[in-house]
């Protein structure tokens, strides 16, 4: 499956250069902390344009997130595929990648601050429409890009991806002004029913402008193939609901993007 992804990746990064979509990898900081991101962009006319982070899921930046990030280069938009971890800090195995992704999850200080850094590199782009910038994220990512919405950081709206729901920072009235997209999983054993309303009471009592779509028969990571195909193992690759979420998010773009001269 590994090799299939590395394929998979690889048709998109041809499909790109055809496509006039440049990429390349971008060393930026969180303090002394250095990290190693991956940008994709369109290649030609030089105007300001609409960007897209996207915040990878508990292995840390690898091939998908850049697979990612170079469809949206295609679509028109800067897409920075942020690093969380760290340069060279990657896992190889689950065991690693749990224990990773508990740090962050069980500091979000410390993930809010690599996200906003992440953020920060972007806003520095000569490309980027900086009134126009969202934020996208699988799994680990999803629950990053919820933070970000919770901290109030100046975006227009964030798409997670089958992630995590609970916080132990919930947002305060009035701090989420990013429109909030999430796309999860109607039978993900990963997030509990009770998460699911808490973070509904959550957003509802923050004033935020929230929208949730469950797509039925899909569990955790259903937008990867990676995951495989086997739902009994809680996390599998679910065709249906990889394309549909994809177009849901492409609906919210188009509105959160639009201009008000438009």
């Amino acid at each position: 499956m590994k090799n299939f992804l590395v394929l998979l990746l690889s048709v998109f990064l041809v499909a790109s250069a055809h496509a006039g979509v440049k990429t390349e990898t971008v060393i930026y900081k969180d303090g002394d902390v250095e990290l190693e991101g991956f940008v994709a962009y369109p290649e030609g006319e030089e105007t300001k344009r609409p960007a897209v982070i996207i915040i990878h899921d508990w292995t840390g930046l690898g091939d998908y997130a850049k697979t990612r990030a170079s469809q949206l280069a295609e679509m028109g938009y800067v897409a920075f595929a942020a690093d969380i971890y760290g340069k060279g800090v990657r896992a190889n195995n689950p065991g690693e990648a749990g224990k990773l992704a508990g740090k962050y999850k069980g500091d979000l200080p410390l993930f809010r601050s690599r996200s906003q850094a992440a953020l920060n590199e972007v806003l520095k782009r000569e490309d980027v429409d900086g009134t126009r910038v969202a934020a996208i994220g699988y799994c680990f990512g999803g629950t990053g890009v919820l933070e970000m919405a919770r901290a109030g950081m100046p975006l227009q709206g964030v798409v997670s991806f089958h992630g995590g729901l609970s916080t132990t920072m919930p947002a305060e009235k009035g701090a989420v002004t990013a429109k909030v997209l999430v796309l999860h999983g109607a039978d993900d054993p990963l997030v509990s029913p009770e998460e699911v309303a808490g973070f509904r009471s959550e957003m509802t009592a923050s004033g935020a402008d929230w929208q949730f779509t469950e797509y039925s028969g899909a569990v955790h990571s259903f937008t990867n193939p990676a995951a495989g195909s086997d739902n009994s193992r809680g996390a599998a690759y679910n065709e249906s609901a990889d394309k549909r979420s994809w177009e849901a998010m492409k609906v919210f773009f188009a509105e959160i993007f639009k201009r008000k001269s438009e």
